[in-house]
């Protein structure tokens, strides 16, 4: 049995999208689920408060850090425990099962979307450019581009932590209480996620090919470079007619639900360019938050308060954020 390696006062900032955060009090990475089990023991032994973290999108740390255990889920190329083999030398952690893909939560998004691409299976082309990892998408209902995680899962093998033991679970597709970015693994943070299994179609290798190329190309025409979360705010519901008139007068789209791009509302209300400290609103994109490198956490809580209080004061609507906040 290998011994991970607690590491101390690790700084989190270089392992997030949005390059913002303190250190880490202790920090581990693991690769199966073995070493995630000694990552828990030594969290329950300490006291200590654990988060898990993926891809490090959709995430802001506090200035102060973490006053616990980060468990960085890595790629790996070794999976005993979960009893997954290596499919190719590039694609590991990952293999077919019919029609379905079975992966380590580890596994980043873009090698599960190029691993059905190079098995002509066709529904994960949604996906393509996503940053992070298949736990994490999977915890937040994770979509674009008409899709989203909860349209492909099949199961989840997750592990249910208490006070006194561990236990693995297997959750089918109608367990996962699934909405619009979130899951029942994102309401219950003692829920980790595993493996998952995920189902696809067979398809044509050059359509699958080329719709990946089509979405690639919508990301760069429509999402800015930068240090960035990923969309910072949740689509919200609109109650107010009037909103909800000016929006499809203005953009020829329907509003299903009442539901309109987050985007679209925060450059309505001016906030395009606004700045704080270190960290702007894109004048490309509304709904992103990016970080010019000098950027505190506190300069993006008091943009996105500024905005939220603006929406909810002169377009009465609530707006909430889609990524979280770890450490405040």
């Amino acid at each position: 049995m290998s011994k991970i390696i607690i590491q101390k006062n690790i700084p989190l900032a270089p392992l997030t999208t949005f390059k913002i955060g303190g250190p880490a009090k202790f920090f581990a990475e693991v690769k199966n689920e073995t070493e995630l089990l000694e990552a828990l023991d030594f969290a329950r032994e300490n006291k200590l408060e654990i988060f898990m973290l993926g891809g490090g999108s959709n995430i802001l740390f506090s200035d102060q850090g973490f006053d616990g255990l980060i468990i960085k889920v890595q790629e790996t190329r070794d999976l005993p425990a979960l009893k997954i083999w290596q499919a190719s030398k590039k694609q590991t952690g990952i293999k077919v099962v019919g029609e379905s893909i079975e992966c380590w939560a580890g596994e980043s998004l873009s090698s599960v979307v190029n691993f059905a691409r190079e098995n002509s299976l066709t529904g994960m082309e949604w996906a393509m450019g996503i940053p992070g990892t298949v736990g994490g998408a999977v915890r937040g209902n994770a979509g674009a581009f008409g899709g989203e995680m909860a349209d492909n899962l099949e199961s989840v093998r997750a592990l249910k932590i208490s006070d006194n033991r561990s236990k693995v679970e297997e959750y089918k597709r109608a367990d996962c209480d699934y909405a619009y970015r979130t899951s029942l693994f994102k309401k219950n943070p003692n829920l980790v996620v595993l493996s998952v299994k995920l189902k696809l179609e067979k398809g044509d290798k050059k359509t699958i090919t080329e719709r990946m190329k089509e979405i690639a190309k919508k990301r760069i025409e429509h999402q800015p470079k930068g240090f960035s979360s990923g969309s910072f705010f949740q689509n919200p519901v609109v109650d107010n007619p009037e909103v909800l008139q000016e929006f499809e007068k203005e953009t020829g789209a329907k509003a299903p639900n009442g539901k309109i791009p987050a985007g679209w509302l925060i450059e309505e209300a001016g906030f395009k360019g606004k700045k704080i400290g270190g960290v702007m609103v894109s004048e490309k994109h509304a709904n992103f938050f990016i970080n010019d490198g000098t950027a505190t956490a506190e300069d993006v809580i008091i943009l996105a308060g500024i905005i939220k209080q603006k929406l909810r004061e002169g377009y009465d609507t609530q707006i909430k954020e889609e990524i979280m906040y770890v450490g405040f």
